[in-house]
């Protein structure tokens, strides 16, 4: 196999570097705010067998360019609240560093949870899972 330019763990540091990162227990005190709003990357399975931050929207990472792009015919009108403050998170923090990264790169101001949902579980916070009844 060949030398790759990059490696995926450079390309999360040279994310991180740029980015907005949220600590985990920051994160848990913005939970009840509603002008943010908790977008979870991670595959639906993921959640399904995790559970997931309450109130969290999901917004697979394949598709998270357009859906938050105006342009797209898969735009997401969740996205276009602009006064709203966006954080994204997958299960440790890689992937919604690349992801926050790139929607940077395309004009779309957002944060990320920086250790992911397993730092959420391990400090406590609080999950549902799908079909639960409250």
């Amino acid at each position: 196999m060949s030398q790759l330019k990059t490696s995926s763990a450079q390309m999360v540091a040279d994310a991180r570097a740029r980015i907005n990162e949220i600590e985990t227990e920051d994160l848990m005190a913005m939970l009840d705010d509603p002008n943010v709003v908790v977008v979870d990357i991670r595959d639906v399975r993921e959640r399904q067998r995790s559970g997931y931050i309450p109130g969290s929207f999901h917004a697979p990472r394949g598709m998270i360019e357009f859906w938050v792009d105006p342009e797209s015919p898969y735009f997401k009108d969740i996205f276009g609240q602009r006064d709203k403050t966006f954080v994204f998170h997958c299960a440790s923090g890689w992937r919604s560093a690349l992801t926050t990264a790139t929607l940077q790169d395309m004009g779309f101001e957002a944060s990320h949870l920086r250790e992911g949902f397993s730092s959420w579980e391990k400090q406590g916070g609080p999950v549902e899972f799908p079909g639960a009844k409250s």
